[in-house]
């Protein structure tokens, strides 16, 4: 297919693919080669996934990727603040599309913890990431079609303490109101020095959202996803 024109920043690079699963299989690819380079100097390699559909059919390509998964720590970039058993619950569907196959042997840290709001739970969802080394090895995020990513929603009141870079905290809880549901989110400090970055995201709407985003790259609490187009970035795309 022809290749989207996209004037991308310095260092940042793109793979636009012909369909889903032709660029899931090219993420996987890249994702397990990055835990294994890692693997090969430490004694673990951290992985912090996102949820929504994008990214089932990668979950289920890295699951079968051959490493040590028994030495890699996987946790979400955020999390509905909802139990596993429903249908929105971001850990639910790691479990089942890619803690399964060789990536069972995973250690997962979840963020729901218990607690009826995010903000209740926040000292349970500290301690249960105590294992989550920083700087994060590999971190591979979606994008929404308001700019937002990770819960990095830009109507949430809490935004601006989750995007700060002196965050003393690892996690936020988020209430936007254009959300039916609260959340809970890894912050700057974890999210923006991960040594190895990937924004997956599909859709011609999603081309448009991000070609906004580059448009005023400045303006980050507008547009969160912006903080990400950065040198180093990996962008994977299909239509």
């Amino acid at each position: 297919m022809k290749m989207p024109d996209i004037a991308l920043p310095p260092g940042v690079t793109a793979r636009f693919g012909e369909n889903p699963q032709q660029v899931a299989e090219e993420l996987a690819d890249t994702v397990a080669d990055a835990l294994r380079r890692r693997l090969a100097e430490a004694a673990e390699a951290t992985l912090v996934v996102s949820g929504g559909s994008t990214p089932r059919p990668f979950f289920a390509a890295l699951s079968r990727k051959e490493l040590d998964w028994a030495r890699v720590i996987v946790t979400l970039a955020d999390e509905r603040w909802v139990d596993e058993p429903d249908p929105a619950s971001n850990a639910g569907l790691v479990k089942s599309s890619l803690l399964r196959n060789r990536a069972a042997a995973a250690c997962f840290l979840p963020l729901k913890q218990e607690g009826e709001t995010p903000a209740q739970g926040l000292d349970a969802v500290k301690a249960g990431l105590a294992r989550l080394r920083t700087p994060v090895d590999v971190l591979v995020l979606g994008m929404g079609s308001d700019g937002h990513t990770a819960s990095w929603f830009p109507d949430a009141p809490e935004l601006s303490v989750a995007m700060d870079p002196a965050c003393p905290d690892p996690v936020a809880a988020m209430t936007p109101p254009s959300q039916d549901r609260a959340r809970i989110t890894l912050t700057w400090p974890v999210l923006c020095n991960a040594r190895f970055t990937a924004l997956h995201i599909k859709g011609a709407d999603k081309l448009v959202t991000l070609r906004t985003a580059l448009a005023h790259p400045a303006e980050l609490s507008a547009m969160p996803v912006r903080a990400f187009l950065k040198a180093g970035l990996q962008i994977f795309w299909s239509p």
